[in-house]
C-alpha cells in the first residue's frame, strides 16, 4: 500500500436500475469487456485499498456470482434499499464497523471513472486533512446537478445545493457533485449514526453526512476531476451506448500512444482487457475482445472479430473470426476463416479461405489453405491439407480425434473419418475417404475406380442440350481426330 492508499473502498451496487428496462441488473450491463461494476472495481483496485467491499441488494446472488467469477470480491448485503447512507452503513458493518483511515465511496454505475482520478481524490483528501472530500467536475452545462459552493477565501466546500434549490447565482456555478466521496473513516461511522430519514423519500442520504461534519467544525473539500465525463453514471441504454463510445475512444488512444496503428478508430472496438505490443496494426471494422493479445508486428483485420486470442509476432488475421485461439508467429488466417476454441496455429502455419478449425493443433509451416473443416485434430509440421477436406470427428454421440503427421500431402476432397492416424510423409489421393490408419511414407487411395459408360447421354437424355452438344463435339476414332 502507498501512503495515500485508502483503508477501504465501498462500491454502491444495490439498485435495480429500472430505467434500463432490462431483466439484467443495471450494474451487470457490459461495455468494453467488463460489466459496469466490474470497471468500477478495477479502478478501485488500482488504489491498492486495504479493504474493498461491494454493497449488493437487487439480484444480489446474481451480482455476487458475477463479482466472484474471476476473483473473490467481498460483498455486503443491503436487504432494503433505504438510501445511499444506509448502503454505506451496510458496507462498513461488513468491515466490522468504524474504519481507521480514508474510506472512498463510489457508485457502481460509473464505468468511466479511472483509478488515476480516484487516486487524485485520495491524495487531495490526505493533503488537505479533510473530513470529507467530494469528487467534483466542471461541466459545460450544470443543469440538474448539485452545485459545489465553496468558501472564496479557503476553497473549502460550504454546501452542495441541488438545482431546484439553487439561486440564480448558484445556478451559474459549473462545478458539480459526482456522488463520489473520500471520508475520514472514524468520522464517517459516527456521522452515519446521526443521519435522519425525515425527508420526502424516507431514506438515509449520504450527502447529509457532509452537513453533519461541517456543522461539527470539520473541513469539507473537493477534488476536481480532470475530465468531467469520468463521473457520468449510467441509467438507460442511451447513456450506456455513450459510455461505451467514450471508453472505447480512451482505450484506443492508449493503444495508439503505446505504438499500435489503428487505421480507423471510428470503426474499431477494443476491450479494456486487451493487451498489445508496438507496431501491431489494426485495420477497419475490427473487434478486439476479451483477453486478446497482439504481439509485435502482428496485423489484424479488416472486418475481423478477435476474441480471447493470442496473435503472434508478425502474424496476419484477415476478414476472419477467432475465438479462444492461438495464432503463432508469422502465421496467417483468412480471409473468411473461423478459428474456434482450442485451435493453435504453429509458427508460419496457415488457415486459409473458408477454413474452419476447432480444437485443433496445426504444426509449424503447415497449411490448411482452402474450403476445409478440421475438428479435434493434431497436424504435424510442414504438412499440406488439400482443398475441400473434412475431418469427420463426430459419430452422433461422441467426438473423435484425427492425427496427421509431418510432411504429409493430402489430396483435395479428402475425408478423414476419426479416429484415424496418418503417419509422417504420407500422400493421399484426391477424393479419398480415409477410414483406416495410414503407415508413414505410404500413398493412400480410398475411392471407387472410374467407369465411363459411352453413349449414355444420347440413350437416356435424347434431345437434351447435353445430347446435342455431345453429338456436335468432334469424336476421336482410331487415335485420329
Amino acid at each position: 500500500m502507498s501512503a495515500t492508499s485508502p483503508a477501504a473502498v465501498v462500491v454502491l451496487a444495490a439498485g435495480e436500475g429500472t430505467r434500463m428496462k432490462s431483466k439484467t441488473p443495471k450494474v451487470l450491463h457490459e461495455i468494453s469487456g467488463r460489466s459496469l461494476v466490474g470497471h468500477v472495481v478495477a479502478a478501485a483496485r488500482e488504489l491498492d485499498p486495504q479493504h474493498l467491499v461491494v454493497v449488493v441488494g437487487h439480484a444480489s446472488e446474481q451480482v455476487t456470482a458475477h463479482l466472484n467469477a474471476g476473483d473473490t470480491v467481498r460483498t455486503a448485503f443491503q436487504a432494503e434499499q433505504n438510501g445511499t447512507g444506509h448502503a454505506v452503513r451496510m458496507g462498513l458493518e461488513e468491515l466490522g464497523g468504524n474504519v481507521d483511515g480514508t474510506v472512498i465511496v463510489v457508485c457502481g454505475d460509473t464505468p468511466l471513472l479511472s483509478g488515476e482520478t480516484l487516486g487524485a481524490l485520495a491524495a487531495t483528501h490526505a493533503a488537505d486533512a479533510n473530513a470529507v472530500t467530494v469528487l467534483s467536475a466542471e461541466v459545460p452545462d450544470s443543469t440538474g446537478y448539485g452545485r459545489i459552493v465553496r468558501d472564496a477565501a479557503t476553497g473549502a466546500v460550504t454546501e452542495i445545493v441541488e438545482h431546484k434549490d439553487a439561486t440564480d447565482e448558484q445556478r451559474a456555478i459549473r462545478e458539480i457533485n459526482s456522488g463520489v466521496f473520500a471520508f475520514d473513516g472514524r468520522l464517517l461511522g459516527d456521522a452515519l449514526g446521526k443521519v435522519r430519514t425525515d425527508n420526502s423519500q424516507g431514506e438515509e442520504y449520504l450527502t447529509d453526512v457532509l452537513s453533519i461534519l461541517r456543522e461539527a467544525g470539520h473541513r469539507v473539500g473537493a477534488s476536481v476531476a480532470g475530465d468531467h465525463r469520468e463521473i457520468l453514471g449510467i441509467n438507460n441504454r442511451l447513456q450506456l451506448a455513450e459510455a461505451r463510445r467514450l471508453l472505447n475512444e480512451r482505450l484506443l488512444e492508449r493503444a495508439m500512444l503505446a505504438g499500435v496503428t489503428v487505421v480507423d478508430p471510428s470503426s474499431t472496438l477494443i476491450d479494456a482487457t486487451v493487451t498489445y505490443e508496438r507496431d501491431a496494426v489494426v485495420h477497419p471494422g475490427t473487434q478486439l475482445l476479451g483477453t486478446t493479445h497482439l504481439a509485435e508486428d502482428s496485423e489484424v483485420g479488416p472486418n475481423s472479430r478477435i476474441e480471447n486470442t493470442v496473435v503472434g509476432a508478425g502474424a496476419r488475421v484477415d476478414n476472419s473470426v477467432t475465438l479462444s485461439a492461438e495464432v503463432g508467429p508469422g502465421a496467417s488466417v483468412g480471409p473468411y476463416a473461423y478459428l474456434r476454441p482450442g485451435t493453435r496455429l504453429g509458427t508460419k502455419a496457415k488457415a486459409g479461405t473458408f477454413v474452419e478449425l476447432k480444437k485443433t493443433v496445426v504444426g509449424e509451416g503447415t497449411k490448411v489453405p482452402h474450403l476445409s473443416y478440421v475438428g479435434d485434430a493434431t497436424i504435424g509440421d510442414h504438412t499440406n491439407i488439400g482443398a475441400a477436406s473434412v475431418f469427420v470427428n463426430y459419430d452422433g454421440v461422441a467426438k473423435h480425434h484425427t492425427t496427421i503427421g509431418s510432411h504429409c500431402r493430402t489430396g483435395a476432397d479428402n475425408m478423414f473419418v476419426a479416429p484415424v492416424t496418418v503417419g509422417d510423409g504420407v500422400y493421399t489421393a484426391a477424393g479419398s475417404v480415409i477410414t483406416k490408419d495410414v503407415p508413414a511414407g505410404s500413398l493412400a487411395v480410398a475411392r471407387g475406380q472410374q467407369r465411363n459408360i459411352e453413349g449414355w447421354v444420347a440413350r437416356k437424355r435424347p434431345g437434351s442440350a447435353a445430347a446435342q452438344a455431345a453429338q456436335a463435339s468432334p469424336q476421336e476414332t482410331d487415335g485420329q481426330s
